[in-house]
């Protein structure tokens, strides 16, 4: 299975991840996800009055000098550590 395929079965297995994952891990799935599939941030900063579109912009921009692969890959991990933290709690 060749990275992509595996990142985009990993952004399949992301969306079964539990309501309770915390926005703090959400973001930094976001800024990984548009990172391997966009690459660096192509838009401007949304304004103060927008602070959800704000915080994902930020968690794009935090992860903006990984390459595309690093960026699928640090994005398969992170969700498979939060699947095996959800299994936990719930075993």
């Amino acid at each position: 299975m060749s990275l992509k395929e595996e990142f985009e079965e990993y952004a399949r297995k992301a969306m079964t991840l539990p309501e309770n994952t915390t926005n703090e891990n959400k973001l930094i799935l976001y800024g990984l996800y548009k990172q391997a599939t966009i690459g660096p941030v192509n838009a401007d900063r949304p304004g103060v009055f927008n602070q959800r579109a704000r915080a994902k912009w930020d968690a794009w921009k935090a992860v903006e000098g990984k390459s595309q692969e690093e960026a699928m890959s640090d994005y398969i991990t992170k969700v498979k550590q939060l699947l095996e933290e959800a299994a936990a709690a719930s075993a």
